[in-house]
């Protein structure tokens, strides 16, 4: 154990989305619904689905490989591997199969947590701690999702929303004495479980009493989703710079979740932000879950929306109740 806090670094952020491209017209032709139906309710013309036997992990890799490229890390000088994903095609640890498809050849710590859409906020409070504390010093976070495999796609209320998608960090231990993650904070609230579920079913042993199988595919009630996230994420987000000993001022951008264009605007309203400070990229790619943050990161440095050297808030929610929040620098280079 360190004998003082060792700082974080954010080295480098990548992100992948499928190629194939489904708009909201597309959407017709499975059930009643229209463009304009869909834009005005959630921010969303159109998302990136995988295609064929593409899947996360594949998504997952070459999110990867761009963001150890850009972070100028050898992968085998990488000491963990984290995957967050809230619709996972491998039960048993995506981490590991991101190292194998990495070609590390040295054995380090591959693990998965599941946090639902907060999961890379989550991801970055562990390996804080974990490069803080000295006990590791290269972390890889990766959050990647193929929704689009475990929706039922003739739910018109919740097929809408979800795009796929992959996005990882690289953190490090800074050699600057900054520390770029300036202050974070999860949360969740289990009394809220039942908005958005996805259960995996199986079979009893064939000895003892059957069970009900259920269908495994997302369930969300819209409704009540908005209106926890609502009455929820505004507050929690003012508060949170309140308590880093910031004001709003301070912060340069917000990138949210990128979840329905609704909830962000009520934060925007609470933090009473101009538009050109919130990043909102959901319109092309949907609620790519846990990967949404680093895409609209690194798409929308980019696009010249975002300036890097600028200190940013960063916030997501998602199943579970589950929700997090990072004020965070981002440097020159990490894109």
């Amino acid at each position: 154990m360190a004998d003082k806090l060792i700082p974080l670094k954010i080295a480098g952020i990548g992100y992948c989305v499928p190629e194939t491209v489904v708009t909201n017209d597309d959407l017709t032709k499975l059930y009643e619904t229209s463009d304009e139906w869909i834009y005005s309710r959630t921010g969303i013309k159109e998302r990136r689905l995988v295609s064929g036997n593409e899947n996360a992990i594949d998504l997952g890799e070459k999110a990867a490989k761009d963001a150890i490229a850009k972070s100028g890390i050898d992968p085998e000088d990488l000491d963990m591997i984290i995957a967050a994903s809230a619709a996972p095609i491998e039960i048993y640890s995506m981490g590991c199969q991101i190292h194998k498809r990495l070609g590390i050849k040295k054995q380090v710590p591959a693990f998965d947590i599941s946090a639902a859409c907060s999961g890379l906020i989550y991801g970055l409070s562990i390996a804080k701690g974990l490069i803080n504390s000295g006990m590791y010093k290269n972390i890889l976070i990766v959050a990647t999702d193929n929704n689009s495999k475990l929706l039922d796609w003739t739910d018109r209320g919740t097929s809408i929303l979800f795009g796929d998608g992959a996005g990882a960090m690289v953190v490090t231990a800074s050699d600057d004495g900054v520390d770029d993650i300036i202050s974070i904070d999860i949360r969740s609230d289990g009394n809220y479980d039942h908005l958005i579920s996805l259960p995996f079913s199986g079979k009893n042993c064939p000895l003892v009493e059957p069970n009900d199988v259920l269908p495994s595919t997302i369930k969300m009630n819209g409704r009540g989703v908005y209106a926890f996230v609502v009455k929820i994420l505004p507050n929690y987000v003012d508060n949170l710079i309140k308590n880093s000993g910031l004001t709003v001022d301070d912060i340069d951008y917000l990138i949210p979740h990128q979840a329905n264009v609704r909830i962000i605007q009520a934060v925007q309203e609470r933090l009473n932000l101009p538009d050109e400070k919130v990043i909102t990229n959901l319109k092309y790619y949907g609620n790519t879950s846990a990967a949404s943050i680093p895409i609209a990161i690194v798409e929308s440095v980019a696009q010249g929306k975002v300036k890097l050297g600028s200190k940013v808030v960063l916030c997501g929610f998602g199943a579970g109740m589950t929700w997090g929040g990072a004020i965070v620098r981002l440097r020159e280079g990490i894109c």
